[in-house]
């Protein structure tokens, strides 16, 4: 162990390393329900979905751990699943072909992981758009915790109105949500976790929830229920570049904020970070291959690190808690069948993705305008691909105008050609 991951070169040990691990887990574990909850409502099977989840977590886990030695875990993507699930309702497509496009838009990250362009693509898209990106996924899945929980409904005159506050599950929700933000203010590690464990209790208490069993053989995976002709046939071109793009940027920002907080970061540079980037892009092309949608870095791994977790070993003992997991999944169907516990989860982390917005220059209107529009757009259409396009749209053509075409890079007046002929004659809903 302390050759394999250098751990006294990085000023740690065994015991940390472990306990490390088990906190990153017990900040993360919460998407084995909630990823399963999501991708079921387009009409993936629970048991599928569960399996895949745990798989690309392991794999990509794994990879981190020998690979790139970095305290840094791996699973399916919150907002990528939600963008997963509305393609499938809008377009009435089949799943197996929109795994088709996950699974090419890893194959397309793999590509680019071997190379510099990724840094192209990166250093290409300005700040502004990166983090109205995140904030505008961070408001969707909010969205979609409110409206799965019942706290919002849908409604004719105002699109959408307050639910019924005295049924069952909103009222759930709304206990577990508060009793989840309780337990953060009082930086109880796992608080997601625990409160989705506190809320479950309220709820088996208050009949609500109910349990086949504990513990049972882990489902039989499925693998390779893709369709990638699907993908060509229908022209699904733009939900492959969605997958891929927010997938880039999450799974970047991830690496560079955990590991600026390490102490990693190099002269600006993150050491090994093509391995580190590998194994995301392996993650989520085994994922899509099993039946979830992409893989990325999760920030929740800051948890680990602010444990003391410096080494690949914090990321081993997170990928072996995974595998055990698999054989609880009777517990993670009966809390999947309950939104009100899985919600307040959504809706906490989509609060956490606005912290980028703060670093927006909103007194720029060609820098915030465009941030704006893609904030504003994700939620309000349901749709992330929506929301991207119409920021790649406004934000050259707002610095063209202004005198200041000369600033955008030109593979952003590239995507903003590509993203108006999408929404022309292929819109994504």
């Amino acid at each position: 162990m302390e050759k394999l991951f250098k751990l006294k070169q990085n000023g740690t040990n065994i015991q940390t390393e472990v306990y490390a691990g088990f906190t990153t887990f017990l900040t993360m574990v919460y998407i084995i329900a909630v990823n399963p909850v999501i991708l079921s409502s387009a009409g993936v099977p629970f048991d599928q979905v569960f399996m895949a989840t745990i798989i690309s977590a392991v794999v990509g886990t794994l990879i981190m751990a020998f690979f790139a030695n970095y305290p840094i875990a791996i699973a399916p993507g919150m907002g990528l699943n939600a963008y997963f699930a509305t393609v499938v309702a809008s377009e009435g497509l089949s799943y197996q072909v929109i795994f088709g496009a996950v699974f090419l838009a890893g194959l397309l990250f793999i590509l680019l992981s071997l190379t510099n362009l990724r840094e192209t693509l990166i250093k290409a898209i300005p700040s502004s758009l990166k983090y109205g990106i995140t904030a505008g996924v961070g408001l969707f899945i909010a969205f979609l915790g409110l409206r799965m929980s019942g706290i919002v409904q849908d409604d004719e005159a105002n699109l959408v109105a307050l639910g019924d506050l005295h049924q069952g599950v909103p009222l759930l929700t709304i206990v577990g949500l508060f009793v989840t933000l309780i337990l953060l203010a009082l930086n109880v590690k796992g608080a997601l976790f625990v409160g989705m464990i506190l809320t479950g209790v309220i709820g088996f208490f208050t009949n609500q929830l109910s349990f086949d069993g504990v513990v049972s053989v882990p489902p039989t995976p499925v693998f390779f229920d893709v369709d990638i002709g699907g993908v060509f046939s229908q022209g699904l071109y733009a939900v492959v570049f969605v997958f891929l793009l927010i997938t880039l940027f999450d799974t970047t920002g991830t690496m560079v904020g955990v590991g600026e907080q390490a102490g990693f970061i190099k002269d600006g540079k993150l050491p090994r970070a093509r391995a580190a980037l590998m194994a995301d892009a392996v993650a989520t092309t085994t994922g899509s291959a099993f039946g979830t949608s992409p893989s990325t870095a999760y920030i929740e791994s800051a948890a680990g690190v602010g444990a003391g977790g410096r080494t690949g070993l914090t990321s081993l003992v997170v990928g072996i808690l995974f595998i055990l997991s698999m054989f609880f999944s009777p517990v993670v169907a009966a809390i999947s069948n309950l939104p009100a516990i899985t919600a307040p989860v959504l809706i906490i982390v989509g609060s956490f993705m606005m912290e980028g917005l703060a670093r927006i220059d909103w007194k720029s209107f060609d820098e915030a305008f465009p941030a704006f529009a893609i904030i504003l757009t994700m939620p309000l259409t349901s749709s992330i691909a929506t929301g991207i396009a119409v920021g790649f749209i406004t934000y050259p053509l707002l610095k063209l105008v202004s005198g200041k075409g000369k600033q955008v890079h030109w593979v952003l007046y590239l995507f903003a050609i590509i993203f108006l002929i999408q929404m022309i004659f292929f819109p994504v809903h």
